[in-house]
């Protein structure tokens, strides 16, 4: 195992270049493999768990998805507010930030940054608590790819570009994680979900999120600084990835169901917002199987 860590080491020091030497030794970050081991056994857990409880009946976690769901939420709440400040305290220019300008800020960025690369390993639970519920059809593509790829983007990111330019996509998305697993929390109680109405803005947020970090990172290519600009072109790419992703979820999950409503309001196949016209059609059909009893 460590020989080929070595190797492993050594390829990517030739293809990215001497790595930042601040987060040298740092649990996790040392060598990929772990990392990667992590991710292979998300994807086989994600394949294997729907077929083992296929025939077994879904568990409620509904006690532990409060405290999981509450915990990450404190967790983003902190990240966002350290990298804010952290970025306040090292004057970190919005249009180009490169990693070794910041002073004792810079540290300060990394050692969040490190707690946000850590979150998206706490993060994969919530694939696994999908299938410990049987909620199947919330296991998408959009959202394997996107837990399975952030873990692995952040070890390089955290072993090439602890900080600078990196900071602002991590600070919006945790800004969205606070709004996004205190909406998972409350919904977990179910005398909470009537009142939970910003799940669309939710999403809604997150592609703002993207577009804007599009557009910071875009400044990075246009006003350039010491940031590697390798990395700026591979974030913009990511980030077209998820919105295309994002906005088909979007469409699939709320453009589409609007549509059908609609069209069952018009077929008069839904009941109108009083109830009058269930209540007719079920009448009328009462009224018709007592008359072909009486035949």
């Amino acid at each position: 195992m460590e020989l080929m860590d070595k190797t492993i080491n050594s390829y990517f020091d030739v293809w990215l270049g001497p790595r930042d030497p601040r987060v040298k030794g740092w649990l996790l970050l040392e060598n990929y493999t772990p990392t990667f081991v992590f991710s292979v056994l998300y994807l086989l857990i994600v394949w294997l768990g729907p077929k083992y409880m296929r025939n077994k009946q879904p568990f409620s976690c509904r006690g532990i998805l409060v405290i999981y769901n509450l915990g990450l939420t404190l967790l983003s709440l902190y990240m966002f507010y350290e990298l804010v400040t952290g970025v306040l305290e090292g004057g970190y220019n919005f249009f180009c930030q490169d990693t070794h300008s910041g002073g004792e800020a810079d540290m300060k960025i990394i050692r969040v940054l490190w707690w946000y690369y850590f979150s998206k390993l706490i993060e994969f639970m919530d694939t696994f608590f999908f299938i410990l519920r049987k909620n199947n059809h919330q296991i998408t593509v959009l959202h394997v790819y996107h837990h399975a790829t952030m873990l692995n983007i952040w070890w390089f990111v955290m072993n090439w570009v602890p900080c600078g330019h990196s900071y602002f996509g991590a600070t919006l998305n945790s800004f969205i994680h606070v709004l996004m697993y205190s909406y998972y929390g409350l919904s977990a109680v179910p005398a909470m979900r009537p009142y939970l109405w910003w799940k669309k803005y939710i999403t809604q947020g997150q592609l703002i999120q993207f577009v804007l970090t599009i557009f910071q990172t875009s400044c990075g290519v246009v006003w350039p600084c010491a940031f590697p600009q390798g990395w700026l072109y591979f974030q913009i790419s990511y980030m077209i990835s998820l919105i295309v992703l994002f906005t088909n979820f979007y469409i699939q999950t709320y453009n589409k169901k609007a549509s059908s409503r609609r069209k069952e309001y018009q077929n008069g196949s839904t009941a109108i917002a009083n109830g009058y016209t269930n209540s007719f059609s079920s009448l009328e059909n009462n009224v018709k199987q007592r008359k072909q009893r009486k035949d």
